[in-house]
């Protein structure tokens, strides 16, 4: 018997691929060129001035890959029969993974409005779709983080 809601399992894998897909396609216009991002640069929104900044790379590493990375392995923790299991360690990586991420985002929203002056449209669907990875793994952590259901 699932202890969580029925739209729970297919909301969060449709919000994983998205922000997968939007991960993708910021990892090849790092590789590439950020001329490839189809956004406009009108001042305050500039997908290329955002994704080659200073703080596009964190301890070194592109933040598109940390992304990519980050959504494939969500990818993988929303996945219908990860949703359905019982082994709690997933659901516990589910939430501290959304956690993680979330905390991430807010810095990247951060140096966006504050450090770089502009926002990449690209980016923000990665950061809405982490943010509702977040609300959705914080609303389900009690009824799978909890005491197990009485059979």
């Amino acid at each position: 018997m699932s202890r969580v809601a029925r739209w729970v399992p297919p909301a969060s894998l449709i919000l994983s691929l998205v922000g997968l897909g939007a991960s993708i396609y910021l990892t090849i216009a790092h590789f590439t060129s950020p001329n490839v991002l189809a956004c406009p640069a009108n001042g305050t929104i500039d997908c290329a001035l955002v994704t080659t900044s200073a703080q596009s790379r964190f301890l070194g590493m592109p933040v598109a890959v940390l992304g990519l990375v980050w959504f494939i392995a969500m990818t993988a923790l929303c996945l219908p029969a990860a949703w359905s299991t019982e082994h709690r360690l997933v659901h516990l990586a589910r939430l501290v993974g959304s956690i993680a991420g979330v905390a991430f985002v807010l810095w990247l929203v951060y140096a966006e409005l504050f450090l770089i002056g502009a926002i990449c449209e690209w980016c923000t669907v990665a950061h809405v779709t982490a943010f509702g990875l977040f609300v959705i793994a914080a609303l389900t952590a009690p009824a799978l983080l909890g005491e197990p259901p009485d059979e």
